[in-house]
This record gives C-alpha cells, sequence and structure tokens, in this order.
C-alpha cells in the first residue's frame, strides 16, 4: 500500500470515527434527525457532484435515480416479492443499469441538451408513479412495509436517528473514499481527459462513449443507495421524492460545496440543510435568502467551500485529499 493511500485510509477511519460519535455528543432527537437527513442529502449530492467533475455535465434529473431506489423498497415490502436486502441491491444496480442505458444515447449531446434530457426522464419517472395508482398510491404515498431483521440487525435500528445517522455517515464515507480511488485510478484519469478535451481523448485511440456513460451510471448507483437509505429511515414514500426540485436542490448543494474536491458536494449538502432550516426559522421567504447564498459563493468562493478548507488546509501545512 502506497504512502498516500494509507494516509487517505487514515483519514476515512477518523472521519468515520468522528461520525459514530457524534450521537454520543448530542442529545436533542430533533437535531440528530435534521443531521441524519442531511447526511443522507449528502450521499445524493456526492453522486451529482462526481457526475459534474468527471464528465463536465450537469444533470437535473438525479432526483430520478433518488426515487428509483426509494420506491423499489416500497414496493417490494408493499408487494412481498423479494427480500428487502435484495430490494436494496435491486434499487441500485436498476438506477445505474437504466442510467447506462440512457446515457448511450443522451451523452452524446452536451450543455443545456443534455440537463434538458435527464429532466425529462425523471419528471417521467415522476409522472409515471403519480397517475399510476394501482401501482404505488399516487400522490397519497406509500408506507415502507419492513421485516423485523435487516441485515440481521432489527428494523428499529434503522428507524432511530442516532442508529442511522451512523449508519448513513458510514456508508457516506465508504462512497467517498470508493470515489476517491477511482478518480486515482487510470478510470479516473481518462474521463477526466475526455472532459477537458475529448476530440484528442478520441484522436489518440480511446473511446469515449462508454467512460462518459459508466460515470452517469455510477452517479446514479450513489443516487439511488441515497434513496433506499431514506425510504428506511421515514417508512414512507411518496412522488416527492422523483420531483424535480429535489435534483435542483442536490445540484445548489454541489455548488455550494464545490466539485473538484470529492468531498465537496458533501460538505455543501451538509451547509445548505443547515442553513435552509435555520432560515425557515425566520422567514417563510427562506429561498430568497438561500438564492441569495448561492450567489455570494458563485462569485466569490468559485471553488465553494471544500476549495476555502482546502486552502486553509495548506495554510496551516496540511493538504487536502
Amino acid at each position: 500500500m502506497t504512502g498516500k493511500a494509507t494516509r487517505a485510509l487514515g483519514i476515512c477511519l477518523a472521519v468515520g470515527l468522528a461520525g459514530a460519535l457524534v450521537p454520543r455528543l448530542i442529545g436533542s432527537p430533533l437535531l440528530l434527525t435534521l443531521l441524519t437527513q442531511a447526511v443522507l442529502n449528502a450521499i445524493l449530492a456526492t453522486g451529482v457532484g462526481f457526475l459534474v467533475r468527471q464528465n463536465g455535465l450537469v444533470s437535473f434529473g438525479h432526483a430520478g435515480f433518488f426515487g428509483i431506489g426509494a420506491y423499489v423498497v416500497a414496493l417490494s415490502g408493499k408487494y412481498q416479492v423479494m427480500p428487502i436486502e435484495a430490494s436494496l441491491l435491486l434499487g441500485i444496480l436498476g438506477a445505474a443499469g437504466l442510467a447506462l442505458l440512457l446515457g448511450a444515447a443522451m451523452l452524446r449531446l452536451a450543455g443545456v441538451a443534455f440537463s434538458m434530457l435527464t429532466l425529462a426522464v425523471a419528471q417521467a419517472l415522476y409522472e409515471l408513479v403519480l397517475r399510476w395508482r394501482g401501482l404505488a398510491n399516487g400522490d397519497d404515498g406509500i408506507a415502507v412495509q419492513l421485516p423485523r431483521r435487516i441485515f440481521g440487525l432489527d428494523q428499529s435500528v434503522f428507524q432511530q436517528p442516532a442508529s442511522m445517522f451512523t449508519i448513513c455517515w458510514i456508508v457516506l464515507v465508504l462512497v467517498l473514499a470508493g470515489l476517491a480511488l477511482l478518480i486515482a485510478s487510470h478510470f479516473g484519469t481518462l474521463t477526466m481527459a475526455i472532459r477537458e478535451n475529448e476530440e484528442r481523448a478520441r484522436f489518440i485511440g480511446y473511446r469515449t462513449l462508454p467512460p462518459r456513460a459508466v460515470v452517469y451510471a455510477i452517479s446514479a448507483a450513489i443516487a439511488a443507495l441515497a434513496g433506499a437509505l431514506f425510504a428506511l429511515y421515514n417508512g414512507f414514500v411518496t412522488p416527492d421524492v422523483l420531483y424535480w426540485s429535489l435534483s435542483g436542490e442536490a445540484l445548489v448543494m454541489a455548488v455550494i460545496g464545490g466539485t473538484r474536491a470529492v468531498w465537496g458536494p458533501a460538505l455543501g449538502a451538509l451547509i445548505f440543510f443547515l442553513f435552509k432550516n435555520a432560515a425557515g426559522d425566520l422567514t417563510e421567504h427562506w429561498p430568497a435568502i438561500i438564492g441569495g447564498t448561492l450567489i455570494v459563493v458563485t462569485v466569490l468562493l468559485p471553488r465553494g467551500a471544500s476549495g476555502s478548507v482546502a486552502m486553509l488546509m495548506e495554510r496551516v501545512g496540511m493538504r487536502a485529499p
């Protein structure tokens, strides 16, 4: 194991342990609930940020993959078609497979055209679930029926803020560690080269569409993972999890945190979620405050909050991963 890999592993272990201690330090169930929801959003934002970082593309449709993960778990419990563990895996792989197929067609386009297509796909899924009441009860939503034990743990573990925060935090750290290793690999270097100059990458012999489609599929799988955890924690799923506004919020989180660092979108999600709830307590016009904050961050901090943190760490003699 190289020194860089050892250092990265040490950082992941330290961050994971730090997160596991949070429930012991915070006694408020309400605050733990907010933090758990923030970490769930951080997983979703990480998927969106990974797509922006590696492909240079903006998606307005990741709520569709988030909703796939959530609804597969919910429908599996409703119709008792498979164990809950299998439904979690199916939701993640199903979202990744759909993204891979869609990516083969949509990634031939760039910029606004790609973004609008992702929005159209997500909205189509939203309308399907909303109108097909026999499948998922339409806008009334569907209760998630969980078995007594999930992965050998009591179901209450996945619905209590303290324990679920720890689970979601560990999942987030593992996702970030996996993405960091992927980015440092030959595949990560190739996709970034394609992002910078696709024509040159094609000229030296690389096929550029398959790697970009794989990046899209990985980002979709991460979003579906967040959706599956959301279904386990909330125990109730509505079509809102597929709506475009969730995709927009995830993109705002990624912008606030910055996409140059793999952990940037997760940081942005935590900042966004806590700031959103604080602003919501002060005024009903909190979206205007969020919008103003986004403008300030975009203008003054083009690398996002993670860029500022990285600069601060460099000044004190540390190097951000």
